[in-house]
């Protein structure tokens, strides 16, 4: 009695232009988180971050390297989940899970850093935040471009959100 041959498992398809899209917003989304956080450490709390205090609100050179290293860290984390998604079951959830673990070690290294505790503190609160936004933005992005692959490979037009930035 045969049961036919088993189902070859498929892969999801990808639409990478709206990922890569995405992950270009999110890289923007993440350089001005970076640079609120710093702008408002030093300008309303007056405390120093990434740089000494003689530098003002919007800092010197080193504001523009972590907005920059934050909007890197976005593209990374879109080429991480477009791998992922080529590549294992569940891309999602291990994407979730490193993006978590890479946000916990930032968060815990300016801990060991030469600095005064508010500097730390606050380090680790910009640290913490671009995680998060960083890993629900592509979450969010590559969720959405696996579904409109998937409708495109259907036939179907993809869906029309009810406004401009609605959809998935």
């Amino acid at each position: 009695m045969s049961y036919g041959t088993p189902a070859r498992e498929q892969r999801p398809s990808i639409d990478a232009g709206r990922l890569w899209a995405g992950g270009a917003a999110t890289a923007l989304v993440a350089a001005l988180i970076a640079v609120a956080g710093i702008a408002i450490a030093r300008g309303l709390f007056d405390i120093p971050v990434l740089a000494p205090e003689d530098q003002g609100v919007w800092g010197d050179a080193d504001t523009g390297w972590y907005a920059g290293a934050a909007a890197v860290a976005a593209l990374l984390a879109t080429g991480l989940a477009h791998v992922l998604i080529a590549t294992t079951p569940r891309p999602l959830r291990f994407f979730g899970w490193i993006i978590g673990l890479i946000t916990l070690v930032a968060t815990i290294m300016p801990f060991a850093a030469d600095a005064s505790t508010a500097s730390k503190i606050v380090t680790a609160l910009i640290n913490v935040v671009l995680g998060i936004a960083i890993g629900t933005l592509i979450t969010g992005v590559a969720r959405s471009a696996v579904q409109t692959a998937s409708r495109h490979r259907a036939g179907r037009p993809p869906e029309q959100p009810p406004y401009p930035g609605a959809g998935p």
